[in-house]
């Protein structure tokens, strides 16, 4: 039996993610449209979401976390403290609360709606296809039950993975939730080199994603350490020689490595702003005044 069953979903905040959850959710036929209901401020937006998924659409926040057996917040975390003062009347205690917003601390949560039973998760960019990585936190007022709801939840948009310490969260967010921006960086640095090089774009694309994929595939199949995978197409003197030579020339390591701790110190820097109930501020580079 489904742990959703007879329940009903209001999601606060409809942005991109929030729409892949209710995507999901449906596509398993987890909830039924009429069980969910979403707000958005944008009249287009909430229609759009209307006419695709056949769910129930408001404007006011607080309407849709009021009639949500479980609520969603998939709000920017710079309207946080302004949206969580919306719904903190309208909100009964005991229900559940996840949360996708970035940076956002249950202990931030906790205080702005003044409410224990809450998850917070952090999702990446291929959960829109079904094929994303969530690493999830609940604090110790989830009852085991919620906890099963939102593991079918979150299990709508790929792999989930609880964690039983919720500084994890923040360190996912800097692997596997900024993780897409690293592979798509590294892509469109391929495809550019193979266009500098001769090919036809059209031809670079599909040639760097196929071996992306490739690479993928080959690495969950083999179950061997990435450096064994490595060293099995390095030749003595061969062409991956000469390549990982530059690559390691250039400290590709170590920059990856600074990438990492760059988006874990502005999550922790979000994580600080929200707890404080103070307006996430702009961070200067390293290095910079």
């Amino acid at each position: 039996m489904s742990p959703l069953r007879a329940s009903t979903l209001g999601v606060v905040g409809a942005g991109v993610m929030a729409e892949a959850m209710i995507a999901g959710v449906l596509e398993r036929k987890l909830l039924s449209p009429s069980a969910i209901i979403a707000s958005h401020p944008r009249p287009d937006r909430r229609e759009a979401l209307k006419q695709k998924y056949g769910i129930e659409v408001t404007e006011r926040n607080s309407e849709a976390a009021a009639r949500g057996d479980i609520v969603m917040l998939g709000i920017k975390p710079q309207v946080m403290t302004r949206v969580l003062d919306e719904l903190r009347p309208s909100l009964e205690q005991g229900k559940l609360v996840i949360s996708i917003i970035a940076g956002g601390a249950t202990a931030a949560l906790r205080k702005g709606l003044d409410h224990a039973a809450i998850v917070r998760a952090m999702p990446n960019t291929p959960a829109q296809i079904g094929h994303g990585v969530t690493v999830w936190y609940a604090t110790p007022e989830t009852t085991p039950a919620q906890r099963e709801q939102a593991k079918a939840l979150l299990g709508a948009l790929g792999h989930e993975q609880q964690v039983e310490d919720e500084r994890f969260v923040a360190m996912a967010t800097a692997v596997s939730g900024t993780g897409p921006t690293y592979v798509f960086l590294v892509m469109e640095a391929l495809i550019d080199t193979a266009v500098h090089l001769g090919f036809p774009r059209h031809v670079a694309h599909d040639l760097v994603l196929e071996t992306l994929k490739g690479s993928v595939a080959f690495a969950e199949r083999s179950g061997k350490h990435p450096a064994q995978l490595r060293d099995m197409v390095t030749s003595p003197g061969g062409t991956s020689a000469a390549a990982l030579h530059e690559l390691e020339r250039g400290r590709l390591r170590t920059v990856m490595a600074d990438a990492v701790w760059a988006a874990y110190r502005r999550t922790i820097s979000l994580s600080q702003s929200l707890s404080a109930g103070k307006d996430p501020e702009p961070m200067a580079p390293r290095g910079t005044d």
